[in-house]
């Protein structure tokens, strides 16, 4: 499917449409979104799903006809089994944190965050110096420096009130933050960098209150839905890769992308 204007070097095209404009300055990750997007776009219209003259999407806004087309569209390509008991079993047994109600943290923390451009290395120094610096007080000295730390260096607008977060329970924060928070006793600062999708933490972790596990039975239906979530994101990984391989990409590379569309 190719598009009558003509491409500009430099600009990101799927199949010779346009996903940017000239001084667009999107990051990659967001001109991945809006390949991907686009490959399902024109699929939508090879399969009769969504009129040949629907406009494509510049900024990476879909028409409404057209996210109404790929959503069809991914219902009829992806196949996404129900899981088995005995996965849910398993999957319940290995992730109890989970599914456990009631456990609270109290946190506060540093944050680095991982921007365009940055400097990951010399992020990383910064943020394992930091870390360093507060594990070498403590007592009141500690919570000085800790305090001052995050009012000075931290990316987060917490670190006017010191770095504390409050509160917290597996449910407030990013997935991948809650794994390192939950489902253990360490009280203190931890002795190691904290990684989430916004950057680097430094976590102190104040006191917290024990939660209760919950039997298989009473979860049955959270374990199936996340089993299946898990699934779904693998069928669509694989069928956008699939697309991919198809057509003429132009200016962006998509070999890399992770987890693409689905955050």
């Amino acid at each position: 499917m190719q598009s009558n204007q003509g491409l500009e070097a430099g600009l990101a095209h799927i199949n010779g449409v346009p996903i940017q404009t000239a001084g667009d300055t999107a990051d990659t990750d967001t001109l991945r979104q809006r390949a991907y997007s686009e490959l399902l776009r024109q699929t939508a219209i090879s399969k009769g799903l969504l009129a040949s003259d629907d406009v494509a999407a510049l900024d990476g806004v879909l028409s409404e006809a057209a996210s109404t087309a790929i959503e069809t569209l991914l219902e009829q390509e992806l196949v996404v089994p129900e899981p088995e008991e005995e996965a849910c079993r398993r999957h319940h047994a290995a992730n109890q944190t989970t599914y456990t109600t009631g456990e609270r943290v109290h946190v506060r923390h540093i944050l680095f965050a991982v921007t365009p451009g940055v400097d990951l290395n010399a992020l990383r120094k910064q943020a394992e110096a930091t870390l360093l610096n507060v594990r070498c007080h403590d007592g009141k000295s500690m919570e000085d420096a800790f305090a001052k730390a995050a009012s000075t260096l931290s990316n987060c607008p917490s670190g006017a009130e010191g770095g504390q977060l409050g509160w917290l329970t597996p449910t407030d924060c990013a997935p991948e933050f809650a794994k390192e928070l939950f489902g253990n006793k360490e009280i203190g600062v931890l002795p190691r960098l904290v990684h989430s999708r916004f950057g680097l933490h430094v976590v102190e972790v104040l006191a917290r209150e024990a939660g209760v596990e919950q039997p298989f039975e009473s979860v049955h239906g959270a374990v199936a839905m996340r089993l299946k979530q898990q699934s779904y994101v693998t069928a669509l990984r694989q069928y956008l890769s699939l697309l991919a391989a198809q057509a003429q990409i132009e200016g962006i590379d998509l070999d890399s992308a992770e987890t693409p569309l689905v955050q």
